[in-house]
């Protein structure tokens, strides 16, 4: 359901405590090579015959190649290993796998200020040079050697262990370049750089494989990162044979001002295409007709006169809402005055399970001293541009560290924040879970209202807060996945993400 993202710091505490229960490091590189050479087998195949360059640091990233190097030699590869340290330097677990390998003849070259011009083209680059502890910018040797096993690469597969060299493991950057590999093969745990969006471009096919980290490490340490798997869907309910609409739950919307009625619309068709048996758009009373645009499905909640948002509006919606399962307060909700002024009021007084999405993020963020106090139960959902305004900043200073926004937004407030974008984080005080999902079919207009009503039908199903965030952003995210096979080059609507639901849902009870 999630998968443990750990920081390079956090897997150093798993190594160290495995090591420290009694598991020799030196098995564990073992293991890791082994890991790697199946990864190799399948992606490339056949080794026997092979040309192939195993370049090697000087820390534990190049002990896993100098192991990995020995295993290709003696299943029929030719050899070499490259490695940036003089060979009576190198120490520990590194340098017995180095001693290992040239008793068996295999042939070792000292990589002097990155110098390796007169080796032939290999067939398969082993890239362990750095491992996921490297940070700030490549030295000028590492980066030549870098820039030569790209170039290499262009008529050779790469493969790279635990990360590709030079791209940071804790936040998935180049410094500034980084190994271009064909596949990666990262060991227990894929490391939270390697998930993050852009990263991709770097690791190729990422492998995840066990080298026997002891569970006991795992629990002693546990990890803040999480990567949302289709496991998620198994927090849904299962559905009843003798179930009624009541069941299924109903979400009431609070939304829409002039010119913007299609909002509180999308977000209804995000909560019934979701699964919810009922949903209600609370707006003012003139706007009605154009939200429910002929849509019988969508029931309505007029409130006041005229086409506006006033606060005296709250009570009549919070009354409707202690017969509902979720509130939504936001697309479409407008900026006026008096939409800010609902917000604050209703904000105020709302406890049950709530979603503030769009408008009512702006309406918040004319109100701050009221994010201390949302409840627990709520689920915020700003982009970047509504978050740079909820923290007094700018939006490329929340592109710049996304954990680290967010991680600040939660100790702020007990409420859940879903932080959407490429790689879309959903954290609380607890933890943070990274969406696998960066797709180009989500950004448009009206998507993120099609999320804030799937993600009020979920919290209407009774599922944790958390669970319901990260589902419904897994959900909604394999839906512009699917989206993509039909619109290549974008093109869809919010529409067709609301109505791709239910089949995404069916992919994921497929899976």
């Amino acid at each position: 359901m999630l998968q443990p993202l750990p920081t390079p710091s956090e897997m150093a505490e798993w190594d160290r405590e495995t090591i420290n229960s009694g598991v020799p490091g030196m098995v564990l590189m073992e293991a890791a090579s082994r890991e790697a050479f199946n990864v190799l087998s399948e992606e490339f195949g056949p080794i026997a015959g092979t040309v192939v360059h195993c370049y090697a640091g000087s820390g534990n990233n190049g002990g896993d190649a100098f192991a990995l190097g020995r295993q290709l030699f003696e299943h029929g590869a030719e050899v070499r290993l490259l490695h940036t340290k003089q060979a009576d330097r190198y120490s520990g677990d590194t340098k017995a796998n180095l001693e290992w390998a040239r008793a068996l003849g295999i042939p070792c070259f000292h990589l002097e200020n990155g110098d390796d011009a007169s080796l032939p083209q290999p067939d398969i680059i082993i890239d362990g040079l750095l491992g996921t502890g490297f940070d700030g910018e490549l030295s000028p040797p590492f980066l030549h050697l870098v820039r030569t096993m790209n170039q290499l690469g262009e008529r050779a597969f790469v493969l790279s262990l635990d990360i590709p060299s030079g791209l940071n493991g804790l936040t998935g950057i180049p410094g500034p370049e980084a190994v271009l590999a064909d596949a990666t093969t990262t060991f227990q745990a894929a490391k939270l750089g390697l998930v993050m969006p852009g990263a991709s471009r770097f690791t190729g096919a990422l492998h995840v494989r066990p080298i026997g980290i002891t569970p006991a490490a795992r629990e002693n340490h546990p990890v803040r990162h999480h990567l949302i798997s289709h496991e998620i869907v198994n927090a849904l309910p299962p559905l009843r044979h003798d179930m009624h609409k009541g069941d299924a739950g109903h979400v009431l919307i609070a939304g829409g001002s002039p010119g913007l009625t299609g909002a509180p619309h999308l977000a209804a068709m995000g909560a019934l295409r979701g699964g919810a048996g009922l949903v209600t758009i609370a707006c003012p009373n003139d706007l009605a007709a154009s939200i429910k645009a002929n849509t019988p499905d969508i029931m309505t909640l007029p409130l006041g006169k005229g086409d506006e948002w006033t606060p005296d509006m709250t009570d009549k919606l919070l009354n409707k809402a202690e017969h509902a399962d979720a509130l939504v307060i936001g697309p479409g909700l407008g900026r006026s005055s008096g939409a800010t002024r609902f917000v604050k009021t209703c904000v105020s007084q709302c406890s049950g399970r709530t979603i503030l999405d769009a408008d009512a993020l702006y309406g918040l963020s004319q109100y701050p001293e009221l994010i201390a106090d949302l409840a627990p139960t709520t689920i915020v959902t700003p982009h970047p541009g509504e978050m740079a305004r909820l923290l007094g900043i700018s939006s490329a200073d929340i592109q710049a560290d996304r954990l680290e926004v967010a991680a600040r937004f939660v100790k702020m407030c007990p409420a859940t924040l879903i932080l959407k974008g490429a790689g879309t984080l959903v954290a609380d005080r607890s933890m943070t879970c990274l969406s696998p999902f960066s797709e180009p079919n989500l950004s448009v207009g009206g998507s993120g209202d099609v999320l804030s009503g799937l993600l009020g039908f979920l919290l209407g199903q009774g599922l944790g807060i958390m669970q319901a965030a990260c589902l419904g952003v897994y959900w909604h995210g394999l839906a512009g996945q699917m989206l993509s096979q039909d619109f290549p080059l974008r093109g869809n609507l919010a529409s067709d993400i609301a109505n791709m639901l239910p089949k995404a849902a069916k992919e994921q009870i497929s899976c």
